[in-house]
């Protein structure tokens, strides 16, 4: 970090610390010499790697003193990193928006309050409009910030993009920056992402043939293309911006597949599934409570555009050192090996 102040530790607020992004973070943190980190979390996992360099507080975003224990732990410190967002209970849209929403009005008059000098926010791939007519033509930060309005954890991100928007003309003086990041893998949530996209119709066995090669067909819906990041790629990615106080919004993500080559890693072949009927199967599992994946994780999974990472290769010098083949493959093996982590946040039965 650079040195600030005539000082060379900077004190560094994460808040959502133990989560899957948080995670990441922390393991990049632990590298870099003279930085101070305050983790922040409901509930803080125990002092093992990496987590156990960072001075915990267990703090509930939706509490009624949250703002005020936000304003003690931020006055002094020199950055603040907000990566809390809850996305369980996927069928309470109305409790995941109390942490979401309203935790983060909170968190961001905590930091006009506290004078903190700069904020750098976690928000989303989900928080863009539908792919362009060519779904596999990347778009830069540029593309329109409209959401799937189909998604409820789109749409809370597009009020808190908002918010961002409003304290970026209310404080000038405040050095914002926003990621945008892909979905973010990691072997550590593998567990969370069982919960959050599966259920009791797909047996744990499958992925074991997956991982084998011996699945020959796989539906994929229509022109489907994906990109991963691996949570330490994007974790260097916030080091990068807070060493730099950037501005302003940056894509990060790793290579984009498509459907051939996605289904290819695990030895198959696409089968063409329309979206709205790859849609409304999904929507009917889910009211079943067959599957966990909601039809609006669904839209955000396919129908958001690749987003070109030219910004953050030119502007941070990052560049994703774990493509998005080999980011599906750690995924893969670690769910066939029901890998966690100590984090609770991540080690959910």
């Amino acid at each position: 970090m650079p040195e600030q102040d005539g000082t060379t530790e900077r004190t560094v607020v994460v808040v959502g610390a133990s989560g899957n992004v948080g995670t990441g973070l922390l393991r990049v943190l632990k590298d870099v010499p003279d930085v101070r980190v305050h983790a922040v979390c409901r509930r803080p996992p125990p002092p093992v790697p990496p987590y156990d360099e960072a001075e915990w507080h267990a703090l509930d975003l939706t509490a009624a003193n949250a703002e005020q224990r936000l304003t003690e732990l931020f006055t002094g410190a020199d950055a603040v990193v907000d990566l809390a967002w809850a996305i369980q209970p996927v069928r309470d849209e109305a409790r995941l928006r109390r942490t979401n929403v309203d935790g983060t009005a909170a968190l961001l008059r905590a930091v006009r309050r506290s004078g903190v000098g700069q904020l750098v926010f976690a928000s989303s791939l989900g928080a863009y409009a539908s792919s362009p007519p060519d779904p596999a033509r990347p778009v830069d930060e540029s593309w329109p910030v409209t959401g799937q309005p189909r998604s409820a954890y789109s749409r809370d991100k597009l009020i808190v993009e908002r918010m961002l928007d409003a304290f970026e003309r209310d404080n000038p003086g405040v050095a914002v920056a926003r990621v945008r990041p892909t979905l973010v893998v990691q072997r550590d949530a593998a567990r969370e992402m069982t919960r959050l996209f599966l259920g009791p119709i797909v047996p744990h066995a499958l992925f074991g043939l997956l991982a084998a090669g011996k699945v020959p067909l796989f539906p994929m819906p229509t022109d489907t293309v994906l990109q991963f990041v691996h949570a330490d790629d994007l974790g260097r990615a916030f080091v990068e911006i807070l060493d730099r106080r950037s501005r302003g919004a940056f894509n990060i993500a790793a290579d984009a597949l498509d459907a051939r080559e996605l289904t290819a890693l695990i030895g198959a072949r696409p089968v063409p599934v329309p979206h709205e009927v790859a849609r409304l199967v999904i929507g009917l599992l889910f009211r079943l409570h067959a599957l966990a994946l909601s039809p609006g994780w669904f839209d955000v999974a396919v129908r958001t555009p690749v987003m070109d990472t030219g910004k953050a290769r030119l502007e941070l010098g990052w560049e994703p050192k774990i493509g998005t083949a080999e980011g599906v493959r750690i995924l893969l093996e670690a769910v066939v090996e029901d890998a966690t982590s100590p984090s609770p946040a991540l080690a959910v039965g």
